[in-house]
């Protein structure tokens, strides 16, 4: 049967209708050879999203929004197309989200917990996740502020840091260094002598250890000693000092007593000391004694007189 042109054309030409149809409706997120189930929510704001975005549920797509249709109070109508083995929850919430940098928008299902599954035709609950330059914005304008600071503080630093500042700051650090070289080479020294002297460290220690285990083991003597010690303390704190004292009270009046009349010429010292006369009666017989003497020495004959004879010669 041979086919004519016309009906060649004819069949082309639906053909190509049906395709664009299909690929219309593709476009505008319904599938033709799909049973999908509609649901639908309300926005007051839909920035930026259109029909065909998909619909997420933790980053896998579900589905596609259809339609979305403006209502007389300012409201957008949006509707998805859900494919119907995936089942969604009557409270889950179906948030505007980015999806890049860029400004892409998707929806995003927060599946909800309820046992009650959503039917075909249902109302869900709306929502809108924070743009993400939304969050950036706030970090951004900090970021500016600190650089900002920063710049300041810079500006300021190298106000400070100038020619002079710098050297002065090389002789700083030359000097630390000179220093930690001297610590270094006394730290040397001191590990050196303590080398050398480490056979006396070590006698000394061990005189002191026997010193220690000395008085340890003589414990019971050295109590005993300063027991006696307590004692005689005790004994001679109980002497009567009183008495003591009242006994040398007396012994010097005594004494200012016999001081007294001393001075008051009583008694033969008292005569002694204050009599004038007394005293230049023996001062003046202590010269006539001494002149005797003299004389004797020096004219012996005349006071001693011998005759050969044994007789006494006249004079």
């Amino acid at each position: 049967m041979k086919i004519s042109n016309e009906t060649k054309v004819g069949i082309l030409t639906v053909v190509a209708v049906a395709l664009l149809f299909i690929g219309y409706s593709f476009l505008k997120g319904n599938d033709v050879f799909s049973s999908d189930n509609t649901y639908y929510t309300s926005y007051q704001s839909v920035d930026g999203l259109t029909a065909s975005k998909p619909v997420l549920v933790n980053g896998y797509q579900i589905g596609r929004v259809s339609k979305m249709t403006l209502q007389p109070d300012g409201s957008i109508l949006t509707q998805f197309k859900i494919s119907s083995e995936y089942k969604v929850p009557k409270n889950t919430i179906a948030r505007i989200a980015s999806t890049d940098l860029l400004g892409g928008k998707a929806i995003v299902f927060d599946m909800g917990n309820s046992t009650e599954l959503a039917k075909d035709g249902d109302m869900l609950a709306s929502g809108i996740q924070a743009n993400i330059m939304d969050k950036v914005e706030p970090i951004q304008k900090r970021v500016e502020t600190i650089t900002i600071k920063l710049d300041s503080v810079l500006t300021v630093v190298n106000s400070v840091l100038d020619d002079q500042f710098q050297e002065d700051f090389k002789e700083s650090v030359h000097s630390i260094s000179t220093s930690l070289k001297n610590v270094e080479l006394i730290t040397k020294d001191v590990e050196g002598l303590v080398g050398s002297e480490r056979k006396r460290l070590t006698t000394i220690i061990s005189n002191l250890e026997v010193i220690t285990n000395t008085f340890k083991n003589n414990s019971g003597q050295i109590t005993a000693i300063m027991s006696n010690l307590n004692t005689v303390t005790d004994k001679a704190a109980k002497l009567d000092f009183q008495q003591t004292m009242d006994k040398a009270n007396t012994a010097m009046s005594d004494f200012q007593t016999i001081v007294d009349k001393i001075n008051k010429g009583q008694g033969s010292i008292g005569l002694l000391i204050n009599d004038e006369k007394l005293y230049d009666n023996l001062n003046n017989a202590s010269q006539s004694l001494d002149h005797l003497m003299k004389d004797i020495k020096e004219k012996p004959g005349k006071y001693i007189k011998l005759s050969i004879f044994g007789k006494k010669g006249e004079e």
